[in-house]
């Protein structure tokens, strides 16, 4: 039986498309979200529908709320909030507007979401889903990732919290744990508000600002394709009973199974994948070099 999904965070090539795009395919209903819909030309194409969202406007959601109840006469059977923003940059040198900005987008704006359309999930006679993608980073300390981090991990908690608060109405609450996807998330969001992912000219980090910098500029990274990351996802939504943590994407294996280890066992991977080995290294010659 087709349903009527919602999904925030749709522009053209993002994972909140290759989801729209699998949705459709699968026979859903779908209704993609974006605050550009120019943005979403490639969905409009597939015979989607689309409706303007910019998740940071109180007004806006008052707008698409009135557009989707008018599209699917007042239900909704699930709503999936995927629109976030990345910001790779040591803490040290995090600028607090922009760090601020990540939990509007990444934390405050899901739970908004959650609140404007619930009158709609409640008429759902499918049997409602909320579905929030997290992050695997919101289980792993990433270097020069820990404001995006961060907020993933609090998005993660208040899905959970949510996910018994919302019992007692039949509305099931599920969390995607994303890991590594191909798709336009670090050129989207390395420039948010408008910076890019490089380290300043005073960083004390600069001695190994190459692999640093590579590092937060997304290179490197085993990624899934997102086609791929999106059929699965469909899937694991369309199971009869799916769980409420949901892990799709590159490196997921290996970062859920960290989560038994002891604090602190991926800290030399972690340091080694982020340029820090190598920063620590040239300090400790640095420092070598000045004794002698």
């Amino acid at each position: 039986m087709a349903r009527t999904i919602l999904i925030t965070g749709c522009s053209d090539e993002g994972l909140g498309a290759a989801l729209a795009t699998a949705f459709h395919q699968n026979g859903d209903r779908v209704i993609a979200t974006a605050r550009n819909p120019a943005k979403m030309s490639i969905l409009k194409s597939q015979g989607i529908e689309t409706v303007t969202l910019d998740v940071l406007s109180e007004e806006s959601f008052k707008t698409a709320v009135e557009e989707v109840s008018r599209l699917t006469n007042n239900t909704l059977d699930m709503l999936i909030n995927n629109a976030g923003v990345g910001y790779s940059t040591p803490l040290l040198e995090a600028d607090m507007v922009q760090a601020e900005a990540i939990f509007k987008v990444n934390v405050f704006a899901p739970l908004r979401a959650v609140q404007a359309f619930m009158p709609l999930l409640r008429n759902s006679t499918k049997g409602a889903y909320v579905v929030n993608n997290t992050s695997i980073a919101s289980v792993t300390p990433v270097p020069f990732q820990g404001a995006y981090g961060g907020s993933k991990a609090a998005i993660a908690l208040m899905t959970d919290c949510l996910r018994l608060e919302l019992q007692p109405f039949n509305i099931r609450v599920i969390e995607l744990k994303t890991g590594n996807v191909n798709s336009k998330f670090f050129s989207n969001t390395n420039g948010f508000v408008g910076t890019t992912a490089k380290l300043s000219p005073e960083s004390i980090y600069q001695p190994a600002a190459e692999p640093i910098e590579h590092f937060m500029g997304g290179s490197g990274f085993k990624s899934m394709p997102s086609d791929v990351w999106a059929q699965n996802v469909v899937k694991d939504l369309s199971a009869s009973n799916p769980p409420s943590q949901i892990w799709r994407g590159a490196e997921t294996t290996k970062v859920w199974m960290s989560t038994w280890l002891p604090h602190g066992t991926m800290d030399g991977f972690l340091k080694q994948m982020t340029g820090l080995s190598d920063l620590e290294k040239k300090l400790k010659d640095d420092g070598a070099k000045k004794t002698k």
